[in-house]
């Protein structure tokens, strides 16, 4: 449900982000942050159900984490780990890149190679949800 969301729908941050993913699913068992950032660990902390888990993709870019009793007494799991993408991206990319793979509707807008940093601005500005840029 959450990738059939246009990219207006993710401008909400914080609070208001936390409401709109409940709203659209009601509280989620599982969440992944990819961002690395502290607000965005809280962010998933806040849709994620008692008993549910967030795997956090990625090294933190913080250092103290939701280790409070409010957080430890909902039962949630928190895991995670580096994610060496340049380990495991060569087998797939091909496939995806020649449309064998179709990566899904995360990639809502493509760029080409040379656009690449008005991808990353577009993604900052939530124009974009995700982008994928091609050679």
């Amino acid at each position: 449900m959450l990738a059939e969301a246009t990219p207006a729908a993710w401008r909400e941050r914080g609070e208001e982000g936390i409401a709109r993913i409940r709203e659209l699913t009601g509280g989620v068992d599982k969440a992944i942050e990819a961002v690395g950032t502290r607000p965005a660990l809280d962010t998933a902390l806040g849709p994620v159900l008692d008993g549910g888990t967030i795997s956090r993709l990625g090294v933190p870019q913080y250092e103290q984490g939701p280790i409070g009793p409010a957080a430890y007494m909902r039962n949630i799991t928190l895991t995670g780990g580096a994610s060496p993408a340049r380990a495991y991206i060569p087998e797939p990319l091909p496939d995806v890149l020649d449309g064998t793979i179709a990566p899904g509707r995360v990639f809502d807008h493509t760029f080409a190679l040379d656009q690449a940093p008005d991808a990353y601005r577009a993604m900052a500005d939530r124009q974009v949800l995700k982008a994928l840029i091609r050679p």
